[in-house]
């Protein structure tokens, strides 16, 4: 009973830790660059930078959870823009066809990732890391090797628009695909199943739960939702663009890194990856408003993935 109570008090410990990072992070670019950080419009820019992430991140967090990773996610992004744009010229197709296509990219993308790691018993790395330089194929042939432009204003509007003329379309998508993903993995069976799977597989198959199943699900979800967020991506920008979506599954496993979840699966919040997604936003916005350089950006991530980890792997050898 009492290791149990130091537990808890250890995960609520590092939740309350990343929540107040996020804090300390935002006082210091409001001080360091109060005039260009904190302008209304540039945190709405944030805002919709996190939530293309944060969709991601949603999913890569039930790959995670259940104790495995997809690299593939930046190139279903750029597959299924590509796709929606391609089928979103004016006067051609109804608006709904890129939508369900974009999405249905996605979902066969996390489909074949499951059947490899699931029934090919083939390690979530090198299936994802395969499927990831594919589907990066797929989409330059598929484009030609050039962004599809002329897309509709319809199209545009799909991630261009705001509701009530001031809460932009993208973060309504992200905090709605949020609370369902939330419910399901806090108040399902299916959920629950995620979580053992990750945390004993084996005690898992003895219990009587489908493992081939519940991954084959899981790997399906992510890919659906790198549809999502490739088809919002291609809206946003105006085009589908076969180069774009690059490194951003180094941004989603880094948001579900920085919030907690587990990379050795079985344990993890919603909410920590929803702060960690903002935080990667927050932090990229602020070295751009501060000038530094890409190239620094990409290696200021890595460390911040490989604390995160190793604060992870600390707090394993406590419990």
């Amino acid at each position: 009973m009492r290791e149990k109570k130091q537990n808890n008090n250890l995960n609520s410990f590092k939740e309350l830790g990343i929540f107040f990072a996020f804090i300390i992070i935002l006082a210091v670019l409001m001080i360091l660059s109060p005039k260009a950080f904190a302008r209304p419009a540039n945190l709405i820019n944030i805002l919709k930078q996190a939530s293309i992430n944060g969709i991601l991140a949603a999913g890569m967090m039930y790959v995670i959870i259940s104790g495995g990773i997809d690299l593939s996610v930046g190139s279903i992004v750029a597959l299924s823009g590509v796709i929606a744009a391609s089928f979103a010229h004016p006067g051609e197709y109804p608006l709904i066809v890129p939508i369900l296509l974009a999405v249905l990219a996605g979902s066969v993308v996390g489909l074949i990732n499951g059947i490899g790691v699931a029934y090919g018993n083939i390690p979530p790395f090198i299936v994802t890391l395969g499927t990831m330089t594919i589907v990066r194929g797929v989409a330059l042939i598929a484009a030609r090797g050039q962004p599809v432009f002329n897309v509709t204003k319809e199209f545009e509007k799909i991630s261009g628009g705001f509701i009530f003329g001031t809460i932009p379309n993208l973060v309504v998508y992200f905090v709605v695909i949020t609370l369902v993903l939330a419910f399901v993995l806090t108040r399902t069976v299916f959920g629950r199943r995620v979580y053992a799977i990750g945390g004993n597989e084996t005690a898992a198959k003895v219990s009587g739960i489908n493992v081939e199943k519940i991954k084959l699900l899981v790997y399906t979800l992510c890919g659906f939702l790198a549809g999502i967020a490739g088809l919002l991506l291609a809206s946003r920008i105006i085009s589908g663009n076969p180069t774009s979506g690059q490194s951003y599954e180094l941004d989603a496993i880094a948001a579900v890194i920085i919030g907690g979840v587990s990379m050795s699966g079985g344990s993890g919040k919603w909410y920590g990856t929803v702060i960690g997604a903002l935080m990667i936003a927050v932090i990229s916005n602020g070295l751009d408003i501060l000038n530094v350089s890409s190239h620094f950006q990409l290696i200021i991530k890595g460390l911040i993935i490989i604390v995160a980890v190793l604060v992870d792997i600390k707090g394993k050898a406590k419990k």
